[in-house]
């Protein structure tokens, strides 16, 4: 529930920090004198959108292969893989598969969605399949991306309310800037379940 007021309460501080210039926009702390920049989720949350959009792609892959949404093997080489990537870059296995496990389910959010429109409405789906090895490629390397990123925003990911508000504020403007519709809204809402 608090999540959801935190939510509500920010997208309008959310829309007017999309509309100032970056530079003003992001939080500057003094360290020991020096002036640094606090982290934020805006580079996590825009890859999270990438991903989140690449789903379209697996929707329209598998609607010509007839393959399922669901592909435990292939989850579990994922989960499997950034938990042993999150050991050597020194954050938590846990937390960091949690995430990774959210960004999977966002997906068949997205897969779902498109698959069911698509079969009550033929005529709006997609004429052709994209292979689905060169989406995986590119879920590749948004993987490490995503991983770079958790990296950066680790401690901000331990605090509590500042993490949940600034995931809700970094989210809007990312839902904002992508013209995300409400389907691809619903992902990035099950993409950010384990992020705090």
């Amino acid at each position: 529930m608090l999540r959801k007021v935190i939510g509500t309460a920010v997208v309008a501080t959310a829309l007017a920090v999309s509309v100032v210039p970056a530079a003003e926009a992001v939080p500057v702390v003094r360290l020991g004198g020096v002036q640094q920049t606090a982290p934020t989720f805006d580079g996590l949350s825009e890859l999270v959108a990438q991903r989140i959009l690449i789903g379209d792609d697996v929707a329209a892959s598998k609607y010509f292969s007839g393959k399922p949404v669901d592909d435990p093997v292939r989850e579990q080489q994922i989960l499997e893989a950034v938990r042993a990537s999150a050991v050597r870059l020194g954050i938590d296995p846990d937390s960091t598969a949690a995430f990774f496990r959210a960004q999977i389910e966002a997906s068949k959010v997205v897969q779902r969605g498109l698959l069911a429109y698509w079969a009550a409405h033929p005529g709006k789906a997609p004429t052709t399949g994209p292979d689905l090895n060169v989406i995986r490629e590119r879920l590749d390397t948004l993987t490490t991306q995503l991983l770079a990123e958790l990296v950066r925003v680790d401690d901000l990911r331990q605090a509590g309310l500042r993490c949940d508000i600034s995931l809700a504020i970094a989210n809007a403007a990312t839902a904002a800037h992508h013209h995300l519709d409400g389907l691809h809204r619903q992902a990035l809402r099950t993409a950010s379940t384990a992020t705090c």
